[in-house]
């Protein structure tokens, strides 16, 4: 089920969370540091792929690739937002957001867990990394129209920079110095938790005082997560239903365990309180998709 140094990471987002709330004047000091905290983490991530990764599983899936990245770059984002601005609309921002960043780069660690095709987990996490910054500003200006002021140019300029930088910065160390990304490798989990501990005292510590006064959001927040996770499976796993099941559970990762982390400090920059704290929280329903996606495996298999 979950590991030791899952629980652990749970403990430290949700403790730096609360500190970051109840704390605030302690959190002001991280405020400055968010963005480049997720560079770091995007940075820790991509040195473990690499170009030829993608070409591999490319050319063996390309059809399911493209219907993939397009139902999760454009189709479902939009169709989610517009269900939300119905039965829950002040939410569908932050579902639109999470729904339409992109895949995140734990996902092919959670496909190794549940058996899934973790080749094309990996291909989409490559994919959707450079589309980000275009497809999701778009997506924003395209649902928002002219009811709230939105940067557009600032979003692919802030989406650009966080997603290249640590790309371009990997593929320099792997030609410069070799040995290198080894050696951080090996310290990649400790260096991680202070990350999200900076980013979570950094975020929260803005928003402390609507949440103090809102306690009933960081629930609703939560149960948004969970709504969430639930429609990536009900609607993703149906429209790849004649594909082998290693396949459809890499379909569903490949939404539900998306790049969260960025939407926080994406959102913290260009929306209110909610965005965050909805990205925020969705951190148990990443973890907890292990559980139904273990289930329907063996339940398709037997």
């Amino acid at each position: 089920m979950f590991r030791t140094n899952d629980l652990i990471l749970l403990l430290v987002v949700f403790s730096s969370m609360a500190a970051g709330i109840l704390w605030p004047l302690f959190g002001v000091w991280f405020q400055a540091f968010p963005v480049y905290m997720v560079m770091c983490l995007l940075f820790l991530s991509y040195l473990f792929i690499t170009p030829e990764d993608l070409w591999d599983t490319v050319k063996i899936s390309t059809k399911t690739i493209f219907y993939l990245t397009l139902l999760k770059m454009v189709a479902l984002p939009v169709g989610i937002y517009f269900l939300f601005r119905v039965v829950l609309p002040d939410y569908a921002m932050a579902a639109l957001l999470l729904t339409g960043v992109s895949t995140g780069v734990v996902a092919p660690f959670i496909s190794s867990l549940v058996k899934a095709n973790t080749p094309l987990v990996l291909v989409m996490v490559i994919i959707t990394s450079p589309l980000t910054p275009l497809t999701l500003p778009c997506l924003v200006k395209l649902v928002s129209s002219q009811s709230i002021d939105i940067p557009f140019a600032e979003m692919i300029k802030m989406l650009g920079l966080v997603i290249f930088i640590p790309i371009m910065a990997v593929e320099v160390l792997r030609r410069v110095a070799p040995v290198i990304p080894a050696k951080i490798i090996r310290r990649r989990y400790p260096v991680s938790l202070a990350i999200f501990a900076v980013i979570n005292l950094g975020v929260f510590s803005r928003y402390s005082n609507f949440l103090l006064q809102h306690p009933a959001t960081l629930l609703t927040a939560t149960l948004v997560g969970l709504a969430l996770a639930g429609l990536y499976i009900v609607a993703v796993i149906p429209f790849f239903g004649k594909l082998p099941v290693a396949d459809q559970l890499a379909a569903v990762i490949s939404f539900g365990n998306m790049n969260n982390v960025l939407v926080i400090v994406f959102a913290a920059k260009f929306f209110g309180p909610l965005e965050p704290t909805v990205a925020a929280m969705y951190l148990i329903p990443f973890f907890g998709l292990i559980l139904p996606l273990r289930a329907y495996r063996k339940w398709r298999l037997g």
